[in-house]
């Protein structure tokens, strides 16, 4: 039977990582260890000057092992999977993540930094995302389609595949687009705005994002913009 690794950077009770171990069960057994509350930009960073705690954890999904960490969601690829599991994954699952991973976001998201941490270990890794808005019809009708077919993909070491579903409904859907490169661009630029003066001539600062639709055609931007899945590969260290 097939062994598969799942995180997130929402935490251990967010909807995503349920829906995602739900539809996981079906393809081998399910071993869940995850962030203890939101993580989310984490990006690829680890717990090195402190204890990572990992405790047993009530999952609603039958059948899964579940665990949750105090650590970043590298840090429960790495403990889980070297520590917490008897046995080496086949395959390391993140998300569903709250919120698009493409463009220029890849690289501060922890659900793309959990998958690439799988990929550094050696483990075949995908990223799955979705806008963080109400509709979750796409997502849930092409979920378990996509997995057995990227269970199967090949792909290069230090290379993990990255998902990303629109939020639209169904019928709205135009379909996947794969291989798509990852885009330059990002969905909000971001600059700050003071909030208040502080002692000794410091400052308070509050990030505002402008929201951005402009994507170069073939990237994963662009395919979530014109309501398309997003298939695509996003490349390790080395």
């Amino acid at each position: 039977m097939r062994s598969i690794f799942i995180t997130n950077d929402d935490g251990i009770d967010a909807e995503g990582i349920i829906r995602l171990a739900n539809t996981a069960k079906e393809f081998g057994d399910v071993w869940v260890v995850a962030p203890d509350g939101q993580r989310s930009a984490a990006s690829h960073s680890i717990s090195l000057r402190e204890p990572v705690d990992v405790y047993p954890h009530d999952f609603p999904v039958e059948g899964v092992h579940a665990f949750s960490c105090n650590g970043t969601p590298a840090d429960c690829v790495r403990v889980g999977t070297l520590n917490i599991m008897p046995h080496r994954p086949d395959v390391v699952l993140a998300g569903i993540n709250n919120g698009y991973n493409v463009a220029s976001d890849v690289q501060y998201s922890a659900t793309v930094g959990a998958a690439l941490e799988g990929a550094f270990q050696g483990y075949r890794s995908i990223a799955f995302s979705e806008d963080n808005a109400v509709h979750h019809e796409v997502t849930d009708a092409y979920l378990r389609e996509i997995m057995s077919e990227l269970l199967e993909q090949t792909i290069a070491e230090r290379q993990i595949l990255n998902v990303n579903f629109p939020s639209c409904k169904l019928s709205e859907c135009h379909g996947i687009i794969r291989d798509c490169t990852v885009s330059r661009g990002m969905i909000y630029r971001d600059h700050y705005l003071e909030q208040e003066k502080l002692p000794n001539g410091g400052v308070r600062l509050m990030v505002e994002g402008e929201y951005n639709e402009d994507a170069e055609e073939g990237t994963d931007f662009f395919a979530v913009m014109h309501r398309y899945i997003s298939i695509g590969i996003v490349k390790n260290i080395g």
